[in-house]
């Protein structure tokens, strides 16, 4: 059982560096551990890996666009990639937006605006600003902002650094809930931001200390699973709102986050995740 594992460049990465380079680590750790022969490759030495046999499987964090562009070939030759290039690219703001909506996942009322001359009287303030083209790479790629102004003046930034559609999405009144988790499995993890300091850019802050509302978590775990069907992302996490009267809004979805404040657990669950996809038996998979 040969896995090649690819890590995520530092610049996806944005202040989460050593937490992404940990959870790679840890799966890789228990895949090895679970007897396969595991090959790890930063995004720039995979570029230069020959294509392996089919029943190879790859397991990887990469995000740019030319690792995707080798990852395509790989599984259009026949070779499994978890999660798939088409789910990363899927992850996007844009795209993301789109197919949440298009298959009733809840989510916030959202528009896609050009970056040159939009139109921001359809709008509802206070609202999020965010690249559509990307996911989010430094703060000023997620702005808040609670005029026509604001907006105008984010967009403008963002024409400036050749961004040319960004998503607009309301801002929800609620608690803020970050998660974790392995799609159709039992592993799922979540906790308030705002009751520690485990955030790239600080943006948590708006929503302030989270007042506790009561929502039932398996609610939740469920509209996380259907999101990362809608994206194929399987290893997945996000964010959410959690209103006041226990409604349930995804705000976010990351493909193959850092899991820091779960990471042993993610891992193992992870790894067996990846074992289930290679048929592998239940003796193995109790090595991990």
């Amino acid at each position: 059982m040969k896995v090649i594992g690819v890590s995520r460049g530092a610049r996806y990465s944005p202040n989460h560096v050593g937490n992404d380079a940990a959870i790679f680590n840890q799966v890789m750790d228990c895949l090895g551990a679970a007897g396969c022969m595991v090959e790890r490759y930063s995004e720039q030495e995979f570029l230069s890996v020959p294509m392996p046999d089919v029943s190879t499987i790859v397991v990887g964090m990469a995000r740019d666009a030319h690792t995707l562009s080798k990852l395509h070939q790989w599984e259009e030759a026949g070779i499994e990639v978890v999660n798939s290039p088409r789910g990363v690219e899927n992850c996007v703001r844009r795209p993301m937006t789109e197919r949440l909506l298009q298959h009733g996942i809840p989510h916030p009322a959202s528009w896609i605006l050009s970056t040159a001359g939009a139109d921001c009287s359809c709008l509802t303030f206070p609202c999020w600003v965010k690249r559509g083209d990307a996911h989010a790479m430094v703060k000023e790629d997620v702005s808040y902002a609670a005029t026509a102004v604001q907006v105008g003046d984010i967009l403008d930034g963002f024409r400036r650094r050749g961004i040319a559609t960004a998503v607009v999405n309301e801002h929800l009144q609620g608690d803020l809930v970050k998660f974790y988790g392995v799609q159709d499995t039992s592993f799922f993890h979540w906790f308030y931001p705002s009751s520690g300091s485990h955030s790239k850019f600080g943006l948590e802050a708006i929503n302030g200390m989270a007042k506790g509302y009561p929502f039932e978590v398996n609610v939740l775990k469920r509209c996380a699973d259907d999101a990362a069907r809608v994206l194929d992302v399987p290893i997945y996490g996000g964010d959410a709102v959690v209103m006041a009267d226990g409604g349930i809004k995804l705000i976010d979805f990351n493909d193959w986050p850092s899991f820091a404040p779960c990471r042993e657990e993610a891992g193992v669950a992870i790894a067996r995740y990846v074992l289930e996809r290679m048929w592998v038996s239940d003796t193995v998979k109790s090595k991990v």
